[in-house]
């Protein structure tokens, strides 16, 4: 079932929220090789989020 551009940039957000909250934990405990993760996947995400132009194109409907 296709999703629409907002539908998508919701779960892009919310993967960045999961990153976030991640993040917090890792720094409590000094995982470094974790942080370093958490980075490369929070730029894969807001590449996809901000990429221009978007992923999701707009359609003529008829």
């Amino acid at each position: 079932m296709p999703i629409n551009e907002k539908e998508y940039n919701g779960i892009l957000f919310d993967q960045l929220s999961l990153l976030e909250e991640i993040e917090e934990v890792a720094k409590k405990e000094n995982a470094q090789e974790t942080l370093k993760l958490i980075n490369k996947k929070r730029q894969q995400v807001e590449r996809k989020l901000y990429q221009q132009p978007p992923l999701i194109g707009n359609c003529n409907a008829n």
